[in-house]
Formats: structure tokens, sequence, C-alpha cells
């Protein structure tokens, strides 16, 4: 679950604005009042987004920025002024602050955040050496006995695991086991 995380000088405008958002739906809302205890509360969570105003106690938001650990945005939160000069490809939302603004400027982060999550949850894991070995012998077979290419034998192996709804491991495994009890 994704968190947001409102970093801000003082504390209590930090407290009011996460008032804000959960009365929007939002939840997992942690107000700070230092980029270093926004970095600490972060290493704690698996995504979100940090709202951030420009000069913190310790730090800028740039630098908080720079920190960030990976599946985190930020949103800056600043005068006009400060939000004009903000560093390229960070998300700003101007003083005074509209409700309906911010919360579909967190609204749009969030999904974001999480369409990025959920594609690093789908990414396969890397295939051991043995079942590297599997598929490169069945490409192999198929390249000998069907005179195919190292790419159309791949393809065909990727097409037969598609159409099996088998990983391309167990695909390949069933190649050499049908060519070889052939033989």
């Amino acid at each position: 679950m994704s968190s947001i995380i409102i970093v801000l000088p003082k504390i209590e405008d930090a407290k009011k604005i996460k008032k804000i958002l959960m009365q929007h739906g939002f939840d997992s809302i942690i107000p700070c009042a230092t980029g270093a205890s926004a970095l600490m509360e972060m290493n704690k969570q698996s995504g979100g987004l940090v709202i951030s105003g420009y000069k913190l106690p310790d730090m800028y938001y740039t630098e908080l920025a720079d920190m960030l650990p990976s599946f985190f945005d930020i949103l800056l939160i600043g005068s006009a002024n400060v939000v004009s000069s903000a560093q390229s490809g960070i998300m700003a939302v101007t003083m005074p602050i509209r409700v309906h603004e911010l919360v579909n400027t967190v609204e749009m982060q969030m999904m974001q955040i999480q369409r990025r999550l959920k594609k690093q949850k789908k990414k396969p894991k890397p295939r051991s050496e043995r079942e590297q070995n599997y598929i490169q012998n069945a490409k192999r077979l198929l390249m000998d006995r069907n005179h195919l290419t190292e790419e159309e034998a791949y393809r065909y192996i990727q097409k037969c695991s598609m159409d099996s709804a088998t990983s391309m491991v167990e695909t390949a495994q069933m190649i050499l086991t049908l060519i070889y009890d052939e033989v």
C-alpha cells in the first residue's frame, strides 16, 4: 500500500493537509517536520508520495528529491514564484492551496505510483542457468531438425508456450522430451 508523507517546516500545516486528504478518502498519511524524518519514514514504506515544502529545516526540497527511494514521487507545495522555478520533472501545487487542485494532483500521482508498483511486481524473475539451457537446447534441436533460424526456433517455443499456457521452460522441456522420444 502506498503512503503519503507530508513534510513541512510547521508540523501543524502538515497535519492540516493530512486532515484534508483523509476527508477525501486517502489513508496512511504521515506528517513530518524535517527532511530527515521524512526519509526515515520512506524507508519503512514500499512506495508513495512525498508532499514537501520548498525549504525544510534541514534541507531544500531538491535535496530531498535527490534522496527519494524508488517508488516515491514528490509533490512540491510553494508560492507561485517557487513553483515556477521548480526542478524539471517535479509536480507542484501553488499556495494558497486549492483543495480540489491538491486532491486531484495527489490522486493522479498515487495512480501513477500504483501502476509502476504493479508493473514492477509483474516482471518475471530471471531464468536460472539450467532453465536457459533447456531453452537453448530446444532451440538447437529445432534448428537442426527443422532447419529453422535461431529467431524462428525461439518464436516457435514462445508461441507453443503461449498456446499451451505453460512457461517457455516447460515448453522447451516438452519439445526436448518429444523429439528425443522419437529418436
